[in-house]
């Protein structure tokens, strides 16, 4: 029962990133490229981020794909005017990837703090999980305790982490991630919402 519920410390998952190889940079940081040959696009660079162009409507998009707990994790970013988007964003946004195993625990550890709370969104997830998928459900866990759940936030697959870089310093969300039990059941996900100091704002269902 929940009463008795062992320690509910989370086992982080192995990161390895296999980040796209960078060509030196002649200074560290960002700065603002020459200006493409089609369009009329605009550059910045970024030595994690490499060389980031901006569409005709001056929005940035970098996406990269890294192994997280035996499992590929989409990694993006994105913000609709690269003139919004500050060094520091960026710096930000790179720490926080190569952070993603600490994130990681405390996403998980930000559900656990809701499990006191019968209406909160991931008490109402669990529990639409254990609903949808009855017996079935164990099939999904990688350990059984007895606490169902914790072993359900256990059991959650991180599939990506969305950053919106112009979001820095804000008091809107600067990277979201999205979790699922089922990674086949898109619909049936939990976001959690991370500020860019790397606090938790909140957790939602994707309703």
């Amino acid at each position: 029962g929940r009463r008795n519920r062992r320690s509910h410390r989370l086992h982080p998952a192995r990161f390895r990133c296999r980040p796209r190889r960078l060509t030196p940079r002649r200074a560290r940081g960002l700065s603002v490229g020459p200006r493409g040959w089609f369009h009329g696009v605009m550059a910045i660079e970024h030595d994690f981020f490499g060389l980031l162009e901006s569409g005709p409507d001056g929005s940035i998009f970098w996406s990269e794909n890294v192994e997280f707990a035996d499992q590929s994790v989409t990694v993006d970013l994105t913000a609709p005017d690269q003139d919004d988007v500050s060094p520091d964003a960026l710096d930000v946004a790179a720490s926080l990837i190569s952070s993603l195993e600490t994130i990681d625990r405390i996403a998980r550890e930000a559900m656990v703090s809701q499990l006191s709370e019968r209406t909160s969104e991931v008490t109402e997830y669990i529990l639409q999980q254990q609903e949808m998928l009855g017996e079935e459900l164990e099939s999904f866990l990688v350990d059984i305790s007895g606490d169902t759940h914790i072993d359900v936030i256990r059991a959650l697959q991180l599939m990506s982490m969305t950053i919106l870089a112009d979001e820095h310093g804000g008091s809107d969300p600067f990277a979201v991630l999205e979790y699922a039990l089922d990674p086949d059941a898109t619909d049936d996900v939990l976001l959690v919402n991370i500020a860019s100091d790397g606090t938790v704002l909140s957790v939602t269902s994707a309703d």
